[in-house]
């Protein structure tokens, strides 16, 4: 078994760790332009796609595709993002119904589960070490290293033609290099989760989950709308 993506993937998410610590709010900003950068993305090539194709019988024949590998860059990335923000919708009556001490045991199972959810995707592989009768393996860095491995492209998606002349690369983008996002965006939600973890058990954090925002809004604004 190759083990050199699971020690580079926990080198990147001590070096998350590290620069939070010291510089958090340029990471905050950082994380959520990253998401503005990629929704803004999204949206440009699509509004270009509909006046190119209406308005001059045109277009790029890899829009579909940019756009497709860009919403999922946008989900995957997301997840962790929700956590950290709490932005993540849920149920909470049952949470809201029992002891605060039954709430907090809750949220934590909450966030254990999401944090295994996230190991599981990445590598099943241990799954089978803890002898519970299953023989599971692969996960989201087995595949994207069989795509690195085989180097292929994508189908439409293509580099620069300056960019294949100055570096020798093949004119279809790498499908690694967009699957990267898999072991990244997962490895982020199980960093969140473990953080999310450690900030309800020490009571700086209540839920894993939103709860009711709308009420939370009225409930803030209540002066103003007495005015």
């Amino acid at each position: 078994m190759v083990y050199w993506p699971h020690l580079y993937l926990l080198f990147f998410v001590l070096i998350i760790w590290g620069l939070e610590k010291m510089f958090p709010r340029f990471m905050e900003r950082a994380e959520e332009n990253l998401l503005v950068l990629i929704l803004t993305a999204i949206m440009l090539v699509s509004f270009g796609q509909v006046i190119a194709r209406y308005g001059f019988n045109t277009g790029w024949s890899a829009a579909l595709e940019f756009n497709t590998m860009a919403f999922s860059w946008l989900i995957l990335l997301g997840m962790g993002y929700g956590i950290k923000t709490g932005l993540h919708l849920g149920v909470d009556i049952v949470l809201n119904a029992v002891p605060k001490k039954v709430t907090k045991v809750l949220s934590l199972v909450g966030a254990l589960a999401a944090l295994f959810y996230g190991l599981i995707l990445i590598d099943s592989i241990w799954l089978s070490w803890l002898h519970l009768g299953t023989n599971a393996k692969g996960g989201a860095l087995a595949y994207w290293l069989k795509m690195y491995k085989v180097h292929i492209g994508m189908e439409e998606l293509r580099y620069p033609e300056f960019l294949q002349q100055a570096f020798d690369l093949q004119p279809r983008v790498h499908r690694w290099l967009t699957l990267l996002v898999l072991p990244v965006g997962l490895s982020m939600l199980v960093y969140r989760s473990l953080q999310a973890f450690w900030a309800i058990l020490t009571n700086k954090r209540s839920m894993l989950i939103s709860g009711h925002e709308a009420e939370e809004l009225v409930a803030e604004h209540k002066d103003a709308l007495k005015d």
